[in-house]
């Protein structure tokens, strides 16, 4: 995949919520997504089988429960790095017309 491929299948709202839940949680089930996300369970289902088609997130059976979990160390530090980065970012960035 390119880096430009990856960016699309990550740079949505709902995706990367869940991208950043996953790299604080290390594994969540959808029913736990929906209650932190507070978003409709087909919506999440249908962000996290797009992470999946992308191989960005994979998962588990554990029971009854899916396990959804970041796919590899290298897609866990890119969340982490872009998170710190956006972070960093808005701390610099006062201009009202910063809002992208």
């Amino acid at each position: 995949m390119n880096g430009m491929t990856l960016l699309k299948c990550i740079c949505e709202d709902t995706r990367f919520n869940i991208l950043e839940l996953l790299q604080k949680n290390k594994e969540m089930s959808v029913n736990e997504l929906v209650m932190k996300l507070k978003k409709d369970q087909p919506l999440v289902s249908h962000h996290l089988k797009a992470l999946k088609q992308c191989k960005i997130v994979n998962s588990k059976e554990n029971g009854k429960s899916t396990m959804y979990f970041i796919s590899g160390k290298e897609i866990s530090v890119l969340i982490k790095e872009i998170i710190k980065t956006g972070e960093k970012i808005a701390v610099k960035c006062e201009d009202p017309a910063c809002s992208c």
